[in-house]
């Protein structure tokens, strides 16, 4: 008679013992949901149930972290373990907030049922990666500059002199000194190849020239004329 009833312990055993395994995959900083559920039909079926970080064992959870008698939350392991669903309906996923590296691994979800080796055991594993970080490149953008309409870029003034620049007047380059000698060498010839316009001007000298001019003409006639007399 005992050989028969441990016959039938442990063909029970064998028939309840797989427990079924799923894979949740999350993010570091995020709230992970693992989900687990239960029947309820009718208000007897609502029961109680508790959640492990480990596989589930033949009976209650291995390192416990929340409880509940199928209305509320009876014993909790930490602030980050909620259960947010609707208990009395059969919704028993576990949330962990504000997930961590350190949480994933293996969760064991056991829902007691009456009698016997009824109860609903569920292995899920959880993995908690590191947040994904975007390798796209920046965009460039550039701009152009156009002179306004109207506007003109020549010089109101023609050259007329030229002198020859020294090398300390050599104007610098915008974006400052001259990296190299020859660098300079090569602003300080085009500098003394440019030459710079000023407007004509009447001098007030031309008018004495040319009355000097007259009285010598008028002289030179007065000479011939009294010699010829």
């Amino acid at each position: 008679m005992m050989s028969c009833i441990c016959m039938n312990w442990i063909l029970l055993v064998l028939v309840t013992g797989p427990t079924v395994s799923e894979l949740v995959i999350g993010e570091v900083g995020q709230n992970v949901t693992v989900p687990c559920s239960y029947s309820v039909r009718r208000t007897a079926d609502i029961t109680s149930m508790c959640w492990g970080r480990d596989s589930c064992p033949n009976s209650q959870c291995s390192r416990p972290i929340i409880w509940t008698n199928g209305w509320k939350v009876t014993e909790q392991h930490g602030s980050r373990y909620l259960l947010q669903g609707i208990l009395w309906e059969g919704d028993v996923s576990l949330t962990i907030v504000n997930a961590e590296e350190a949480d994933s691994g293996t969760y064991c979800c056991r829902v007691e049922h009456r009698g016997w080796f009824n109860d609903q055991k569920t292995n899920l594993k959880v993995v908690i990666a590191k947040a994904r970080i975007s390798t796209a490149s920046p965009h460039t953008y550039t701009s152009e500059q156009t002179s306004a309409p109207g506007s003109t870029s020549e010089s109101s003034f023609t050259v007329t002199e030229t002198w020859p620049a020294s090398a300390s007047e050599v104007p610098r380059n915008a974006s400052g000194p001259c990296s190299d000698t020859s660098d300079c060498s090569h602003v300080t010839a085009n500098v003394q190849n440019t030459s710079v316009s000023l407007p004509s001007q009447q001098y007030p000298e031309n008018g004495l020239y040319i009355g000097i001019g007259s009285c010598a003409v008028l002289l030179v006639i007065l000479i011939l004329a009294l010699f010829l007399t």
